[in-house]
């Protein structure tokens, strides 16, 4: 099953208010989940490679401007921009050679940004992560969001530590391993969790609720 629905969200949102009791009141709280899917493909995993470590507003004002000059964020257009180019959108050097190689690779077939939608989790984070600038946590929110897999919870993002700190009364923000073993609990509806904790985030604590990592 994958995620790609209000109604998939609903159903899963029931479904871990039955797995955890503690849920609950959360879902309450957070008012609205939103589904948030983008389409698999080169765009969908540029706009999160773009979004990585700054705030909502100067990735939304970055990806703008790359939509004004390419028309439609592809693979084979992003790689025509030169070093220039992609500067004065306001990418930094890092990000492009993130995004040239994820570029190259959808390009040239060596990684199949759709297909691998329909791999275990597991083995697309795998997949993914062997691309240059793409770590675990960028695999994990394009599995979320441009895969709908339904079971992923990006453990390093600091919203969502924050968020099931705050909202479980824990006496510190969590690890990456401890809320690993905490989100455990929500499985198989894991992605669903994570909106859940984004969307408390935004509401409870006022924050942007774009994802962030560590």
């Amino acid at each position: 099953m994958r995620i790609s629905s209000d109604d998939d969200v609903t159903f899963g949102l029931t479904a871990l208010g039955a797995l955890d009791s503690r849920l609950a009141s959360i879902i309450a709280i957070a008012g609205p989940v939103p589904l948030r899917r983008s389409e698999p493909g080169f765009s969908g995993l540029a706009a999160i490679i773009v979004s990585q470590m700054i705030s909502k507003a100067s990735a939304a004002a970055i990806w703008n401007r790359m939509l004004l000059r390419l028309g439609k964020v592809e693979a084979q257009a992003f790689l025509a921009l030169g070093d220039e180019d992609c500067r004065a959108i306001g990418l930094s050097g890092a990000k492009i050679k993130a995004l040239r190689g994820s570029a190259v690779a959808a390009e040239t077939g060596v990684l199949d940004l759709e297909a691998i939608c329909d791999m275990e989790p597991g083995a697309a984070i795998s997949a993914l992560s062997a691309l240059p600038g793409i770590g675990r946590w960028t695999a994990e929110v394009y599995l979320v969001f441009c895969a709908g897999h339904r079971d992923v919870f990006p453990v390093g993002d600091i919203a969502l530590q924050s968020a099931v700190a705050h909202a479980l009364h824990l006496p510190a923000r969590p690890s990456a391993r401890t809320l690993e073993a905490i989100s455990v609990a929500w499985s198989p509806w894991r992605s669903v969790a994570a909106r859940l904790f984004w969307a408390y985030y935004a509401s409870c604590m006022r924050r942007d609720a774009t994802p962030v990592m560590t």
